[in-house]
């Protein structure tokens, strides 16, 4: 699969200022004929020199809307000619500049009730916004202004009516003002029963039959079902269990999954997670990944086991950089054409497998003459999306044949394909790297190797952490965006909560000291920079951040957890483990200051409901002692993540070794930790008082069965 260069099919055309850029998706916008500006002080001088209205339209490379409305719009030289005359225009990554998108997006959707990229906003020269709305067609149709229309309007209103565009203006930037007062939950606390709470509320909108949460479109939301597992495990209230079992095998088994190259795309258009907007990104891989292995440990469904494999196999053979970091997203165009690389008629099957095993494999995925699933592009004619419509195991007993042989040939017949695959012109690649969901992926890698036990998922996780430390940091500083040899972007705060919890992870996964000393630094400076001593909290931005309109914070999860949850969770967890009690308070604080929204929308803060759990449960403190290359060390460590334990932290020791001493003072847990009889031993306490060592695994799984009891 090759990554290609987005602007390479129009290098006959003009370039604009994008081409000093290094986002692909400004890249893709690079020789279009609106004379595009990146966001900085060079665009809005111009503006308030001309004193024009700024058009500002965020995006983001895997988006299919926005390549739409790159094709009709920013490719005409009429509407790009009309454009550039009457407004100073500035495109956006949204990967890049959260930041900004946060803003504006929060503004049009306070406008108009609704968001989606692309975003098209429209602002003052001081940066106000005054009108806003997302895709825009380029003639009216269906009810809808078009683009043309609507630049001419607001043309007309800026130049004859120019105190609408104040009024509004200012009513906007009130409305973000008084939205972030908003959240503030002073002297408030969230209920005790929260988690309850929260999956109440998603039973409410649970699909029985196909899984997942409200109608189409279906989003993966993998903090949902981390939700109900642990209400399971704390309740034994099997429906929990069921509504995330159920979820976890229709995504698996529908049009959503990959099922030849692995992964998962973005969302299911349909209720059946049938047809998929087919981008894939690394965030919803890393999330989907861990909800897999999770509900692995607690049912251990092979299936489970087989689906986080995979991913993961997909990501380290697609989405790892030279440098050993990981890359951003895969688009869900094909030459313009959407998914044509994923799906296949009927006789491209027969024709590559034969009828006999051909005729097996359309059976199994649900493929016929006419295609599968309705479209109203052309190009979808007689296609069709491999999905299953139950358990491969399951087929293989109807047909008869034994499960060892059907996996062996199934692996012929996906490897069949895949090569035929491999020989389409893939979807162009977003190769830069972003911290944040680099840090997701890095707590996966992790989480796989201690679950399923291959040592290439630690491997990855170990280098992406090193690029990150050594390449992506000035000093204490991190910085958020990476592609080829540039480094940009100062950090915000998802990129040192979540690298900061990877790092975590990590040291949890590799028992280096040096990656718990890096997540302390990362989170003292999270707190320097970025905390709200006032109110409590986390702002998004850091105070060296410039030009934006306001600070706001991040409490509401979205397709990735919210800032302010992940912070609450590694500091919690740093508390623990480095029993810090500074940390501890900092984490509660947070917590309170949107007890309000939390409260009051319990199901839109779930991650934070999960550091929420795991400041109240309180969670086990898993401390080993003895040799790392010991074989009993390793088959106690095995029944430590053969369970699903999600609130522990882990520490490890090695007493014969000369940094021990230093060890036990940077882990006061580890303090007195020693072999018992010669021999590894775990000890198992909560809040700092420890039950008896164990050298056994049986005895380990007695001690954590009855912890996990009692709790």
């Amino acid at each position: 699969m090759h990554t290609s260069d987005p602007a390479a099919t129009k290098k006959d055309q003009t370039a604009n200022r994008l081409i000093n850029e290094t986002s692909p998706y400004l890249l893709q916008h690079a020789h279009n004929p609106v004379d595009w500006y990146p966001w900085g002080e060079q665009a809005f001088t111009r503006a308030r020199n001309e004193n024009k209205p700024i058009f500002l339209s965020i995006g983001y490379a895997a988006c299919h809307w926005c390549h739409v409305m790159e094709h009709e719009s920013f490719e005409n030289k009429e509407i790009a000619a009309y454009v550039n005359d009457h407004f100073i225009s500035i495109k956006v990554d949204r990967e890049e500049r959260p930041d900004i998108d946060n803003i504006y997006m929060t503004a049009v959707q306070l406008l108009t009730g609704s968001g989606g990229w692309p975003l098209s906003a429209f602002l003052t020269p001081d940066l106000k916004p005054f009108y806003g709305g997302t895709y825009f067609p380029p003639e009216d149709k269906y009810g809808r202004i078009g683009f043309k229309s609507l630049l001419r309007k607001l043309v007309d209103t800026w130049h004859n009516e120019h105190h609408r565009i104040t009024q509004s203006s200012e009513a906007i930037t009130a409305a973000l003002a008084q939205y972030e007062n908003q959240q503030k939950s002073i002297g408030a606390t969230v209920p005790k029963d929260i988690l309850e709470q929260a999956v109440e509320d998603l039973s409410g909108s649970f699909d029985p039959e196909w899984g997942g949460f409200g109608g189409a479109p279906k989003f993966p939301q993998s903090m949902a079902i981390a939700a109900l597992l642990r209400t399971y495990r704390q309740t034994g209230n099997k429906k929990h269990l069921l509504a995330a079992t159920i979820t976890l095998d229709k995504m698996a088994q529908g049009g959503m999954y990959d099922h030849l190259g692995g992964g998962f795309h973005r969302y299911s258009t349909d209720r059946e997670w049938l047809v998929p907007h087919f981008e894939k990104m690394l965030y919803d891989n890393a999330l989907l990944t861990d909800a897999y292995l999770e509900a692995y440990q607690l049912t251990h469904t092979p299936a489970y086991r087989e689906v986080a494999a995979e991913v993961l196999a997909y990501v380290l053979d697609d989405m790892v950089d030279e440098s050993g970091a990981f890359h951003s997203t895969r688009d869900a165009d094909n030459a313009g054409q959407e998914g044509m690389y994923y799906v296949w008629t009927q006789a491209e099957i027969m024709s590559i497998l034969g009828e006999k095993e051909g005729g097996l494999f359309c059976e199994l995925y649900n493929i016929n003459e006419q295609g599968n699933f309705a479209s109203h592009e052309a190009y979808h004619t007689a296609q069709n999306i491999l999905h299953l419509s139950g358990p491969k195991r399951a087929f293989a007993e109807r047909k008869g044949i034994p499960w060892n042989e059907f996996a062996a040939r199934l692996a012929e017949w996906k490897g069949a394909l895949l090569e035929v695959r491999s020989r389409r012109i893939a979807p162009a690649k977003d190769d830069k790297i972003i911290v944040a969901w680099n840090g997701l992926m890095i707590s996966t890698c992790a989480h796989g190797y201690q679950v399923l036990g291959d040592k290439r998922y630690l491997a990855a996780a170990l280098r992406a952490s090193q690029f990150i430390s050594t390449r992506m940091m000035e000093g204490d500083h991190l910085l958020r965006i990476a592609r080829n040899d540039t480094r940009k972007v100062p950090a915000f705060l998802d990129d040192y909560a979540h690298f900061a919890n990877a790092c975590v992870d990590v040291y949890e996964a590799s028992f280096e000291v040096k990656w718990l000393e890096l997540a302390r630094r990362l989170t003292d400076r999270m707190i320097a920079d970025f905390r709200d001593e006032a109110d409590h909290g986390f702002f998004y931005t850091a105070t060296h951040h410039t030009d934006l309109l306001n600070r706001s914070k991040s409490w509401y999860d979205g397709a990735t957890p919210a800032g302010n949850s992940i912070a609450a969770y590694v500091l919690l967890r740093l508390a623990k483990l480095l029993d810090k009690k500074e940390y501890l308070l900092c984490a509660e604080q947070t917590i309170n200051a949107n007890a309000g929204g939390i409260t009051k929308i319990p199901q839109g803060h779930l991650a934070m409901i999960r550091s929420i759990d795991f400041l109240r449960s309180p969670p086990a403190e898993i401390a080993l002692a003895g040799g790392i290359g010991q074989s009993n060390l390793q088959k106690l460590l095995n029944s430590v993540h053969a369970q699903f334990i999600p609130n522990k932290v882990l520490a490890h020791i090695d007493p014969q070794e000369e940094s021990a001493r230093r060890t036990q003072e940077l882990i006061p847990l580890l303090a007195a930790k020693s072999l018992h009889n010669g021999k590894p031993a775990v000890y198992v306490c909560r809040n700092f008082a420890c039950k008896a060592p164990v050298t056994e695994p049986d005895q380990l799984n007695e001690l954590l069965a009855h912890e996990s009891n009692t709790m």
